[in-house]
């Protein structure tokens, strides 16, 4: 084994160690003990992730195999292997930057906690598993991996454990992507059923032939299958319309898990396996469309929900369900590379935004409804400073980080080629409005105004993130340092590495090897051919059409919730409906409730009462004892004890037999001849 693919196992198992560590020691390690193994050991993977990356772009060093074997079971090998390229490099890089920043805010956000350790040695586990998602280089592993980031979700979500809504939240999350994993399963099945290889360059070589087949017993390409099963999988992950309704209730979570979450980890999980499986995406135009059409509706209609919300995370969370909209629309336009580059500028600003809410939730006594807070710049500079700039980055502002990604996914958008891209087309630019008037809509009423503390005081916690025996009332007060450090942290690459990365990742090759994109699709081609640099680029935003779009939708935030909040009040009350329904998520929970889980517990109930109550218990279990009990009642009547029941029952005996033998002779032959 290399010195490198030490450092490969090294990413992967340090935050496990640290997991294991605190999961199973964490009584004797104590609170100090717990933190200090996870982040120690999450440093590790991030140092290492940082050495690999420099190994993979500055000295083009990849690397593919196997570096353990489970079973070798015919002529398939079971194996743990890593694939390292640009891609990997760079998710691995993402993946453990954000966590570390969350595991050292976490020492300050859950101080109070009484499962302090267990959560740590939760959120390190997380890590883990989400490393090994992205440095699989089979889909046996990738499949393990993709289940354990969602076991541990599930964990997360529900940390809480003895709250109700808590509990229906984590169970809600872990349903809905059972859904999604079932497609992901029977597309993994399809692959191997076809391919005879789980292994990803195996596949990928055959997907040619793949593309040349059909499903047996219908006319529909094997590839498109495939791809479509696969597809469902990446949407129940990264919440993709309609596997989205999972990922708003996920908020009952802690706000580091929040972050962890949405952030850079588990919802980004979809977007980098089609991308992964570009290969075979590039194949299937119609698979390319159900991808882009999809991400363009999560895009702009859940984009719209977080205007009505109220609960600070919440409209953070329905942020983030749209930005992954925007990179599935990229992801159908063939433009992975730009989807990958949002992924990763995404990564930094979404995690600094929840993390500044968790902020504003400690400042606030744990209050999370933004319309009793107000003025708070004055009290939580630090906090106001860095929410601003995630604010901007997110808005995509010109030279921030949002800005390159989002404006390329756009632009790239506006030059594919397959179905329903003048819809996605349409739906990303729309959606640069909404995020700018959500997103200042809850910057103002946060941190501008007048202070509406008192309005919630007396209301309990007033929000769901609650931890720890605080206070819940007087003045708002800037977080402790270990909570604003990580703060300070994700803003630098908020603020710049759009400008640092766009030119290498999107232009430079970067990608090469690591994502494949045909002639056919010239998204990329075009946005290449449009680029003018950096700084231009940067300067030619302000006189764009998304720049008007943003100015709009921030200046009318500013106007109805700054300027005249009696007329936000205004057009809420006249347009009550359309309110009611945005309230109400478009009823899809409801729709999900009646008819998929209605329906589920009517089969549920009728498969119990005719196989299991009718079938089971009626027919297999009393019905046998009714027959038994028929025959001993027979049998009861037969051995009555009276010795001429017996002496008769012996004479009609031998009066049968004897007629039997003296009939036979003469029936027999007649039976024979007929």
């Amino acid at each position: 084994m290399t010195s490198m693919q030490k450092i490969y196992l090294l990413v992967a198992l340090a935050p496990l160690a640290g997991a294991l560590l605190a999961g199973l020691c964490g009584r004797l390690l104590g609170r100090a003990g717990a933190h200090t193994v996870t982040i120690f050991g999450v440093l590790v993977a991030t140092i290492a992730s940082a050495v690999v990356f420099n190994d993979v772009v500055n000295h083009g060093n990849t690397f593919n195999g196997n570096v353990y074997t489970w079973a070798t079971v015919g002529e398939m090998t079971l194996a743990v292997g890593f694939l390292i390229d640009s891609l990997t490099a760079t998710m691995m890089l993402v993946v453990t930057s954000v966590s570390l920043m969350v595991h050292i805010y976490t020492v300050g956000y859950m101080r109070d906690d009484p499962g302090y350790q267990r959560f740590f040695a939760f959120i390190s586990l997380f890590t883990f598993s989400m490393l090994m998602l992205v440095m699989s280089n089979n889909f046996l592993q990738l499949f393990f991996a993709w289940e354990a980031v969602g076991l541990v979700s599930y964990l997360l979500i529900g940390f809480w454990y003895r709250r109700p809504s808590a509990i229906a939240a984590n169970l809600k999350a872990f349903l809905v992507n059972r859904v999604g994993d079932l497609g992901f399963l029977l597309g993994i099945g399809l692959i191997y059923a076809f391919v005879g290889s789980l292994d990803y360059a195996t596949v990928f070589q055959a997907a040619g032939t793949l593309a040349q087949q059909t499903l047996p017993g219908t006319d529909w390409l094997l590839i498109t299958v495939i791809c479509v099963c696969l597809f469902i999988g990446a949407m129940g992950k990264s919440a993709q319309f309609p596997l989205h309704v999972w990922l708003p209730d996920s908020m009952e979570g802690p706000t580091p898990i929040s972050a962890l979450i949405h952030a850079a980890t588990m919802v980004t999980a979809g977007i980098f396996m089609v991308a992964r499986m570009s290969p075979l995406f590039e194949l299937s135009d119609a698979a390319l469309s159900l991808v882009i059409v999809t991400g363009a509706i999560t895009a702009l209609f859940m984009g719209i929900l977080g205007i009505v919300q109220n609960d600070i995370k919440r409209v953070v969370a329905y942020s983030t369900l749209s930005q992954l909209g925007y990179m599935t629309v990229a992801l159908g336009a063939s433009a992975y590379s730009a989807a990958i580059f949002h992924l990763m500028t995404h990564a930094f600003f979404k995690a600094l935004l929840f993390l500044a809410a968790g902020s504003v939730i400690i400042g606030m006594h744990h209050r999370q409804d933004i319309r009793e807070m107000g003025g708070l710049w004055k009290f939580m500079p630090l906090t106001w400073i860095t929410a601003l700039i995630g604010t901007l980055a997110l808005i995509g502002t010109p030279f921030l980080s949002g800005f390159y990604s989002k404006d390329s996914v756009i632009i790239a958008t506006g030059y594919a080629t397959v179905w329903g891209a003048d819809f996605a087309y349409f739906a990303v630019l729309a959606g640069v409005f909404i995020t700018a008037f959500y997103s200042f809509r809850m910057y103002f009423l946060v941190f501008h105004g007048k202070p509406r503390f008192a309005l919630g005081a007396g209301h309990g916690h007033g929000g769901n993130d609650v931890h720890g025996d605080d206070d819940h009332g007087g003045t708002p007060r800037e977080s402790p340092a270990v909570v604003t450090m990580p703060l300070v942290l994700l803003a630098i690459p908020s603020l710049v590495i759009g400008f640092v990365a766009v030119e290498q990742m999107l232009f430079g090759g970067f990608f090469d090897g690591a994502i494949t994109v045909l002639d056919k699709h010239p998204a990329m081609k075009e946005l290449a051919a449009w680029f003018p640099g950096a700084t231009a680029m940067g300067l030619h935003g302000f006189v764009s059409a998304p720049f008007v779009l943003m100015l709009a939708g921030a200046g009318l935030a500013w106007y109805l919730y700054l300027r005249r909040p009696d007329l936000a009040e205004a057009l809420k009350l006249r347009f009550a409906t359309l309110h009611r329904v945005l309230e109400n998520k478009y009823y899809l929970d409801h729709l999900n409730e009646v008819v998929f889980a209605g329906g589920a517990r009517r089969l549920g109930r009728a498969l119990w009462r005719i196989g299991d109550q009718t079938l089971i218990d009626g027919l297999a279990v009393n019905g046998s004892a009714h027959v038994v009990g028929w025959i001993a009642v027979l049998s009861r009547r037969l051995q009555s004890g009276y010795i001429y029941h017996y002496a008769f029952a012996m004479l009609a005996g031998v009066a049968i037999i004897l007629f039997v033998f003296l009939t036979l002779p003469y029936v027999w032959p007649a039976l024979a001849g007929r």
